[in-house]
């Protein structure tokens, strides 16, 4: 069997992987020129972490990214609603990780190339068309040398909310909007509480996320430290301010408006940390309705093709990395029709359900439910809401994100 992947992500690469251990051939075919290693912070769950370790990653992983201890959920101006353990400290098998994404891209890329060959992952591929037959799919690119033709028994896009494939079948306009823009950036700068901690403070309309990522001993006593600040600035039915690139150059000047006697915590100064920031990036908040059906044939989608979500709960490359287990443990030794239908109908029904909560706040939501019951404040969190409350938001989104599924098991 031969696959080929339009996109070459996160997503996309750790199908390829995901393949290789199956015994299955991968071609990943990237519409960028080069594989560069852009963005910001990540946070990637236990449930998908420990498919990164069974594919040989923790010395990797533990190499450039932090294992998160602790998750704490915050108002606006810093009074803790809920704190929570993470990875390993939590009881889970496998950690949690706080990374660079474009340090765990590369650490994805070579890993795909050291295993399936430097031939396996190609750059400046841009997915133009693709037919499928009986027999196989036929998936044409565009090249610098021309146009390419590749054949195989599968075609997966995973390229991205934009993708051309999903769009191929279904053009669905701009992405859906809520309103939110989002600021993101990382700045060296010294650990907070134990180096290990992650924060959110505030709910939708004004919101911090902040943790480190990357741990570097060349510079003692610092750590890059990733920060988001989200701010509702619109209304859903208002049109995009910008094309949802999340590689789209930021102002500083237009985030430290909206954290300026609105956002705080003790642990360090927000508004500081920003200035300190070389590079910021600005994006809408943007998502997709779930679809009817992934797969069509020998055709099938995979990530942000397949389920693009708000960035809430930390699940987006998670997910994606859940989709690439689950679609190669089907394809071993399967007929490709019938493990694509297959793949839909574990993975397709799950992710349309973390859409819709995350949509909805996700996690982060027990701090709308706060700051909604107590606008101006309050003296004890138990007169706004008990505990037991707060953990049963936060319980139910975690039992939806984090499934057992058949082809999580060894092979």
């Amino acid at each position: 069997m031969r696959v080929v992947v339009a996109g070459g992500g996160i997503g996309g690469l750790a199908l390829a992987l995901a393949l290789h251990e199956r015994g299955i051939r991968a071609t990943v075919h990237e519409r960028a020129e080069t594989v560069r290693e852009l963005g910001v912070g990540i946070n990637v769950l236990p449930h998908a972490v420990a498919h990164l370790v069974r594919w040989g990653l923790l010395p990797r992983l533990d190499a450039v990214g932090i294992r998160t201890r602790e998750l704490i959920y915050r108002t606006a101006d810093g009074r803790d609603i809920l704190r929570q353990l993470r990875g390993i400290d939590a009881g889970h098998e496998a950690p949690q990780f706080s990374i660079h994404r474009g340090l765990l891209l590369g650490l994805l890329h070579g890993a795909a190339c050291e295993r399936l060959g430097e031939d396996a992952v190609l750059t400046g591929q841009t997915l133009t068309a693709h037919a499928q037959d009986a027999d196989g799919v036929t998936a044409r690119f565009d090249t610098a040398e021309g146009p390419s033709e590749v054949r195989a028994d599968v075609l997966v896009g995973a390229d991205g909310i934009h993708s051309a494939l999903r769009r191929s079948r279904r053009d669905e306009g701009p992405p859906r909007w809520n309103g939110v823009v989002m600021w993101r950036g990382a700045a060296w700068h010294a650990p907070f509480l134990d180096g290990r901690t992650m924060i959110v403070a505030g709910g939708m309309r004004s919101k911090l996320v902040l943790y480190p990522v990357h741990d570097d001993p060349a510079r003692p006593g610092e750590t890059l430290m990733n920060w988001v600040i989200c701010a509702k600035v619109a209304e859903p039915t208002d049109p995009l301010p910008h094309r949802d690139d999340w590689q789209g150059p930021g102002r500083l000047s237009d985030v430290v408006r909206h954290v300026r006697g609105v956002i705080s915590i003790p642990e360090l100064d927000v508004e500081a940390l920003i200035r300190g920031t070389e590079a910021s990036w600005v994006y809408p908040m943007c998502d997709r309705d779930p679809l009817e059906r992934w797969s069509e044939g020998r055709v099938t989608l995979l990530g942000d093709a397949a389920h693009p979500m708000y960035p809430v709960g930390s699940n987006g490359a998670s997910q994606a990395v859940l989709d690439a287990a689950s679609l190669a443990g089907h394809l071993a030794g399967a007929d490709p029709v019938e493990a694509l239908a297959a793949y839909d109908a574990e993975r397709r029904p799950a992710t349309a359900e973390i859409v819709r909560a995350n949509r909805a706040g996700g996690p982060e939501r027990v701090i709308d439910l706060v700051e909604e019951r107590a606008p101006g404040g309050f003296e004890r969190l138990e007169d706004v809401a008990t505990k037991a409350e707060l953990e049963a938001i936060v319980g139910r989104y975690h039992t939806m994100t984090a499934p057992e599924p058949r082809a999580a098991r060894p092979p």
